[in-house]
Formats: C-alpha cells, sequence, structure tokens
C-alpha cells in the first residue's frame, strides 16, 4: 500500500518541477502580464472608487418633490459624490477652464509635467537610497563620496520641481476663482439691467430663499471650492501615477507575484476603511452654511445698530448671536470628533498594518531566489534599501488617494453650494422662484400660477393687473389705471396695501401674475425713498450715481452744471464745506437725513428720466423747498409718482390712486381745492369730538 502512495508523491513531485521549470521559463511573460493587469486594476478600482454611486437619498428626494411639488425651501441639499456630484462639477469646469487653449489649461499641463517630472525624479532617489547604504557596507569610500554628490545635485531639481509645483497649484486656484467669480458677478450684478432677466441682486435676495447669503457664497465658498478644485488634481493624478510606477519598478525587483499579493491584501483593508469613511463633503456644506448664517446675524446688528441701541436690544441680539456660533461650535465638535476617531483607523490601516505588509515584501529577494539580483550582503542591503523606499512611497501614494476621496467629499460641500448659487441665479433670469408662501396664498393658486405681459409705451397703464407679493399674500387682484406723461399721480393709502409694491412692478423687480403693463423701460424710472441710498465715493459720485466721471463728461456735463443743480436744492454750500467733489467720506453719516433726500433730488434732476417715484421723498425737508423740488420737476418735464401723506403735495398732482386696504382702490382726478377742504372740515369735526 505504501508503494502506490510512494508512486504517486514522486509523480506529484515530478509535476511540480516541470510546473516549476515551465513557469520560469515563462516567467518573463507572466510578469508583464501581471505588471499589465495591475496598472489595469489601479486606474479601474481609482475610477470605480470616484465615479458616481447612486444615492439613496435622490429616489426618495424625487419623490418627496413629486409628491409636495418642490423640496423644503432652505433646506441644505444632499451631499455625496454622486451623479449629481459630476453633474454639478462638469458644469463649473466648463466655466473654468472654457478651452483646451485657455491658460487654465496650459497651467494643467504644466502641472502635469512637473508631476511627471517630480516622480521621475523620486524613483531616481530610491535607487541611489541603495546605492548609498550598498557602499557603506561594502566599505567602498570613493563610491560612496561620488553617490553623496549625486545626491546633492539631483536635490537642485528636486526642489526647484517642488516650488514650482506649489507655485502652479496656487496659480491654478487664483486662475479658477478669478473665472467662477466673473462669471457669477456678470449675473449677479451684470449689465441685463432690463427685461425680465434683470436685477438678479435684488431678485436673489427677496423674491427667492434658496440663497440666504449670497456675499458669502461669492466671497467665500467660492474661494475654498477653487482652493479644493486646485488641489483635487494633485492629490488624485500624482498619488495614481506613483502608485503605478512605484509598484511596477517594484514588482522589478522583488517580482510582481509579491506585489499580486500585496495588492489583494491593501485592497481589502482599503474597502473597509472607505466604508467607515463618514460623509465630510455633507460635512463641509453644512459648516459653510452655518458660518454664513453666523456672518448674517452678525451684519444685523451693525445694520440696525442704530434701533437697536434705542430700543435697549443689546441682551436680545448677544443671544441671537451666541445661538447661532453656539450651533456652529456644536456642529464643528461633532466633525472634530468623528475626524479624530477615524484618523486613528485611518493611520493604523495605512501606516501599521500596510507598513507590516511592506516589510513582508522587502524580505522576499533575502529568503528567495529572484534570478538577476545579487547575493551578496552589499547586494542584499542595497535591494532591501531601495525596496523599503519604494514601498514607502508608494504606500504614501496610496494612502493620498484614500485621503483624496475625503478631499472630494468635501469638494462635492463646496460643489454644491457653488451650484446652488448658479443654479439659482439662472432660475432667477428665467423668473422661476421658491419661496415661502403665506397660508393665504394657497386660496389664490390660480393667480400665482398665471403671468401677465409687459409692453414697452410711453404711458403707464395696468390692466387688471394683481398686486402680488413674493411670498404670494394678494394685496390687490385686479388693478386698472392709465397715467400720461405729465399727469403726476398721487398714491395713498394705509400700510401694506401695496403703494411700494406697485413701484417694483414699475421698476421690474417683482413678476406680474396676469393682466397687461404697459410701461417704459425700467431705466426711465428713478427711485427716491424716505432714505436716499448714497454709495461709496466722491461727493460728485452721489449726485451722478451710477454714472462715473467719465460717463458724465461723455454725456457734455460739468462740474459747474453739478453746481447749479446742487443751487436749486440749497446744497451748494456742502462743496465747500466738505473740501470739493473730490473729497470722499462715508456720506451717509456726514449728511443729515434732510440733506440725503436734496441730494437724492439732484441726482434725479441731473439724470433727468421720464418718471420718477417718490416714496415719502420730501418727509425731511422743509414745505417751501418742497415746493421749489416739486415745481422744477415739473419744469424738467419728469412725471411724479408720488406717495405721500403731506396735504401740501396734493395741489402738484393731477391724478389719485387710493388704496382701501382691503384689496380695493379708487382711481380718478385729483381735485386739491376740494380735498383740502374736506381735510380741513375733518380735522374740525376730530378736534370738537376730542373736545367732548
Amino acid at each position: 500500500m505504501s508503494a502506490p502512495l510512494t508512486l504517486r508523491s514522486k509523480s506529484f513531485g515530478e509535476r511540480f518541477k516541470q510546473f516549476s521549470r515551465a513557469y520560469t521559463v515563462h516567467r518573463p511573460l507572466v510578469q508583464r502580464f501581471l505588471n499589465a493587469a495591475f496598472i489595469f486594476y489601479v486606474l479601474g478600482s481609482t475610477y470605480r472608487g470616484l465615479s458616481a454611486r447612486p444615492n439613496s437619498s435622490s429616489s426618495s428626494t424625487r419623490k418627496g418633490k413629486a409628491k409636495n411639488d418642490g423640496e423644503e425651501v432652505g433646506k441644505p441639499p444632499r451631499v455625496a459624490v454622486d451623479a449629481l456630484f459630476y453633474q454639478r462639477l462638469s458644469m463649473i469646469l466648463r466655466i473654468v477652464i472654457p478651452s483646451v487653449r485657455s491658460k487654465e489649461a496650459l497651467l494643467l499641463v504644466m502641472h502635469s509635467s512637473l508631476l511627471v517630472f517630480r516622480t521621475a525624479i523620486s524613483l531616481y532617489v530610491a535607487a541611489l537610497d541603495g546605492k548609498i547604504v550598498a557602499s557603506l557596507v561594502r566599505a567602498q569610500p570613493l563610491e560612496f563620496f561620488w553617490n553623496i554628490l549625486r545626491w546633492l545635485l539631483v536635490a537642485i531639481p528636486a526642489t526647484w520641481t517642488n516650488s514650482w509645483l506649489s507655485y502652479i497649484q496656487n496659480k491654478l486656484a487664483i486662475a479658477y476663482r478669478t473665472r467662477l467669480t466673473r462669471e457669477v458677478m456678470k449675473q449677479y450684478l451684470g449689465e441685463e439691467a432690463e427685461g425680465p432677466e434683470g436685477k438678479v441682486y435684488y431678485k436673489l435676495s427677496n423674491l427667492d430663499d434658496r440663497v440666504k447669503n449670497p456675499d458669502q457664497m461669492i466671497t467665500h465658498d467660492i474661494q475654498r471650492f477653487s482652493t479644493h478644485l486646485a488641489a483635487i488634481y494633485s492629490n488624485l493624478a500624482k498619488p495614481v501615477l506613483d502608485v503605478i510606477l512605484y509598484n511596477y519598478q517594484l514588482s522589478q525587483n522583488v517580482g510582481a507575484e509579491g506585489l499580486l499579493l500585496l495588492t489583494i491584501l491593501v485592497q481589502s483593508s482599503a474597502v473597509m476603511l472607505r466604508r467607515l469613511t463618514p460623509p465630510f463633503g455633507m460635512y463641509a456644506a453644512l459648516s459653510a452654511q452655518l458660518s454664513g448664517s453666523l456672518r448674517h446675524t452678525h451684519s444685523r446688528s451693525a445694520e440696525f445698530a442704530e434701533e437697536i441701541a434705542f430700543m435697549g436690544g443689546e441682551k436680545t441680539e448677544k443671544m441671537l448671536v451666541e445661538r447661532e456660533y453656539a450651533t456652529v461650535i456644536k456642529h464643528e465638535s461633532q466633525v472634530l470628533s468623528r475626524r479624530w476617531w477615524f484618523g486613528c483607523v485611518e493611520e493604523g490601516v495605512i501606516k501599521w498594518l500596510w507598513g507590516s505588509y511592506g516589510l513582508v515584501l522587502c524580505a522576499i529577494p533575502v529568503f528567495f531566489k529572484i534570478p538577476g539580483t545579487q547575493v551578496d550582503l552589499g547586494g542584499r542591503t542595497e535591494g532591501f534599501v531601495t525596496n523599503r523606499r519604494l514601498l514607502l512611497s508608494s504606500s504614501d501614494a496610496f494612502g493620498r488617494v484614500m485621503y483624496s476621496y475625503k478631499d472630494l467629499s468635501e469638494l462635492a460641500g463646496y460643489t454644491a453650494r457653488v451650484s446652488l448659487l448658479l443654479d439659482t441665479m439662472n432660475d432667477v433670469r428665467k423668473g422661476k422662484f421658491e419661496k415661502a408662501l403665506v397660508s393665504t396664498a394657497r386660496e389664490n393658486t390660480h393667480i400665482l400660477r398665471g403671468r401677465g405681459q409687459v409692453i414697452e409705451s410711453e404711458d403707464i397703464q395696468f390692466e387688471n393687473v394683481p398686486i402680488v407679493t413674493p411670498n404670494g399674500d394678494v394685496l390687490v387682484k385686479s388693478l386698472s389705471f392709465h397715467v400720461k406723461p405729465g399727469q403726476h399721480l398721487l398714491i395713498v393709502g394705509p400700510n401694506g396695501c401695496g403703494k411700494s409694491s406697485l413701484f417694483r412692478i414699475l421698476g421690474g423687480l417683482w413678476p406680474i401674475y396676469g393682466g397687461v403693463v404697459r410701461k417704459p423701460m425700467a431705466s426711465q424710472f428713478i427711485l427716491i425713498p424716505q432714505r436716499p441710498y448714497l454709495s461709496l465715493g466722491t461727493l460728485r459720485d452721489q449726485v451722478i450715481y451710477p454714472h462715473s466721471k467719465s460717463d458724465m463728461e461723455a454725456r457734455g456735463t460739468t462740474d459747474e452744471d453739478l453746481f447749479r443743480i446742487l443751487s436749486i436744492v440749497e446744497m451748494e454750500i456742502i462743496v465747500e464745506r466738505e473740501g470739493g467733489w473730490d473729497i470722499s467720506r462715508e456720506w451717509r453719516d456726514a449728511l443729515s437725513g434732510g440733506d440725503k433726500q436734496k441730494i437724492a433730488w439732484a441726482r434725479l434732476f441731473y439724470h433727468n428720466p421720464k418718471y420718477a417715484i417718490l416714496d415719502e421723498a420730501t418727509s425731511l425737508v422743509p414745505t417751501k423747498m418742497e415746493g421749489l423740488m416739486m415745481e422744477h420737476a415739473t419744469t424738467l418735464g419728469i412725471t411724479l409718482l408720488t406717495v405721500s401723506h403731506r396735504p401740501s403735495l396734493w395741489k402738484y398732482h393731477a391724478l389719485i390712486l387710493h388704496y382701501d386696504g382691503q384689496g380695493g382702490y379708487v382711481f380718478t382726478k385729483l381735485d386739491a381745492e376740494k380735498r383740502l377742504a374736506l381735510q380741513e372740515e375733518r380735522q374740525s369735526l376730530e378736534a370738537k369730538l376730542l373736545e367732548m
């Protein structure tokens, strides 16, 4: 019975020897096949790791959207490295890299070339490390010093390459930010002021609820996105290239068989590590949103400082700021704790577990005979040091590939923020708004779904136009009136009845939900509110705003003409008092309320539009000055649309639009004398009632 076993073992041994001889003969071909397979595997696994994965929340979001006819306004979007992220990123990439001949594309080519050159230097340095240690072990001083000289010489291109890589990456970030900021500002404050696509900066804040802090998005989020986008290319392309080249060279030294085993072990642990990775992209997006909310709360304290001071609201404002700050700190603390435990797991796997795998791989040439390798002590030492250096670099590169997924998740967060800004501005330009509606708006859905027609005309004519606020509150269901040039219109009524809403429709700021509006272009209207806006700049800039000095000179206006305009409103003394036309101040603090209104009237006389919208524009000036300004505007041919409760203004208007505050109105001719008589009679009766 032992004889068959012996024969069987001999035949097995012979077959193994035959297989070994055949494998040795064909080993070069097998090595090439394994190396090619490894390259395709690295590229494929990287692509699969970074490719779009289905988002479980996407389907539920779509279902919720179909059910509720829109997502919850103001709710932060789901952020993940999924198909939506790559769709957003590709859209933004077309903005920041407009063509292959652009400056950004050239910088990317330079960056890629330097990445390849740096990897080549690293391979040379790894081999040089082994030679330096081998010359020490063999006690060859001349060879040792010659290798040290080569080490010093290779430091010149290495340091030059590293510095250039950092420089070009920062240049890329600036180029991306510049392209993106220009595109955003073109839409946000672009020249398309006329028509339904203009005034995005106003509509974004007043007609839509999706973007709460556009200033924070434009300044901070775009900068963070550009920095992450410039870094992600280096963090992805360089490690993948390093993994391929380092492991290829390592397979030449220790054999592709050991590399295959190492890949299996590393990849299995990498899958586990990726599954444990927290959603850092969502954390980054939420952090940016909370920071913007905190900044907005701080800015409100500065904007309304006077009212807060009079009301003694310091304690309340402090509580609001502290509440926003506590929310930010709570979120950052949670993210920090998650980063801590994930960092422990990540370092344990990448540094220590993978390091043990590498030591075993470096020991293969010592314990096993590799064809073409040296057998002496110096040769084994050189091989071990070189392989160890290659392995450490490869492990570091693979770790950076793993880290890059975390960077990609954070990039997804900033991409979502920038994409939200661009998409919202695009919707606003098309007249698509998402605004939280009041409860009564549901009763008027048939009005909110409609759209009116705007026709350019010299007259102002409303035909069955509903006056609707952005939150869906219908103030007047059907408004009709007609004003011809030269017919001054007085508008009166209680607060919240639709007076200012009418002006916003005339200025092209609000959409119309029905009827027909005939009016001139929005550039033919100028608004003078009770508190006029004074820009940053010189005294001249306040009168000619929004013109510049070159615009003023192009139309043939001089400083003497501006001086004559100021003399009409009795403000010519301000030129000498403030130090000339070119003096710059914070004019909203330097001028009184009455002086601000006079400057706004001077601005009206300078531009001389067809229509002027006056919203309590003379409430802070004397009655005599009020009359002078109204008469001069009439002389210039400016038609006035006035909101005011001053009886002294009635005689300057021919028509009146009177809102009753209940959705009704009266449009008729204005008989100033009769109305003044009725006003006096009313005041007399009220005085008698008080006496009784």
